[in-house]
């Protein structure tokens, strides 16, 4: 089948085409036919209960600097596009939110990856609480007096904001860490949201596994390695990324959130685990496939663009 895509992204021209996902998911689908179309979040309109977006049409080749070319910008009613590639980065603030609330009125007409309203009522550290037995202790509170008590009780914790992305604002406090309350009045200052309150996990040490499933199915992993002195472990920050496989356990964690994910149109997620528990489901723009491909050898973009043909026909 030829397929009318288009993807909705941060501009193309400063992409890492060694690590972004979303190249390469537009190199599989250019390789099969598909005919792309690129524009970013802001060139999103609903006019009179149309989605329409300033758009470009796009080719991709790997080579760096001249990965992209894009074609005049043309207005693009998207109710006539096969699939959407909704995989513009976090922040999940109110102008990602009311993305997914444009798109929205597309569906079912359109395939959007991942399902917008989905991805609306999964906040990817809240959405990882509705699997109970899964994470570590876990607070969801602004309320100073409940952070002490649960600091009390577990002593060694991890402090980040809600809606945080890529490691920004995550802190570790050890139990004779004189910043507490200071590092609780700049969260206070800074967000409006309650904080995210995790025991920290030692674990991570050994690494911070990302699990990429796609339509409910694991399809290969990544265990990324916190440089020394870092307590976290994400590749832009200095982590390393390891060859590794699953274990039960997380076996075990796919098989109990699989379902949901795929009944939901959740086709595209990326799950991170410490040690034996979930931290966060990543529904947003996921990341992962090009370190997964190069340290096991597989294609995992065909298997995300599998899934999204199989949906279609």
């Amino acid at each position: 089948m030829t397929l009318r895509v288009a993807i909705q992204m941060d501009p193309i021209a400063s992409v890492n085409i060694d690590a972004d996902s979303t190249f390469v998911l537009a190199l599989e689908a250019q390789a099969r036919g598909h005919r792309l179309y690129h524009y970013l979040p802001r060139d999103l309109s609903l006019l009179d209960g149309k989605v329409i977006a300033q758009a470009r049409r796009l080719k991709v080749k790997r080579v760096l600097g001249r990965h992209a070319t894009l074609g005049p910008v043309e207005t693009l009613d998207l109710s006539t596009m096969d699939v959407i590639l909704m995989r513009q980065d976090p922040p999940f603030d109110m102008a990602y939110i009311t993305a997914t609330h444009v798109l929205e009125h597309l569906t079912p007409k359109v395939l959007v990856v991942n399902d917008p309203a989905a991805v609306r009522n999964a906040p990817e550290k809240l959405f990882a609480t509705h699997f109970p037995g899964l994470m570590p202790p876990t607070l969801v509170s602004s309320d100073r007096a409940a952070i002490a008590a649960f600091r009390k009780k577990h002593r060694d914790i991890i402090l980040k904001p809600l809606f945080g992305n890529g490691g920004a604002g995550v802190f570790r406090v050890t139990p004779d860490d004189e910043n507490f309350n200071a590092l609780l009045e700049s969260f206070a200052a800074f967000y409006r949201e309650p904080i995210v309150v995790q025991r920290y996990l030692p674990e991570v040490r050994q690494g911070d596994k990302r699990i990429i499933l796609v339509d409910g199915e694991p399809v290969g992993a990544v265990m990324r390695v916190p440089a020394k002195g870092e307590a976290r472990a994400n590749l832009h920050v200095g982590g390393r990324a390891l060859k590794t496989k699953l274990t039960k356990r997380e076996r075990a964690i796919c098989a109990a959130i699989g379902p949901t994910l795929k009944k939901q149109g959740l086709l595209f997620v990326g799950i991170d685990v410490i040690g034996d528990y979930l931290t966060e489901i990543n529904v947003t723009s996921p990341t992962g496939i090009q370190e997964i491909n190069r340290l096991d050898g597989t294609t995992l973009e065909k298997n995300v663009w599998d899934a999204i043909e199989a949906r279609l026909r």
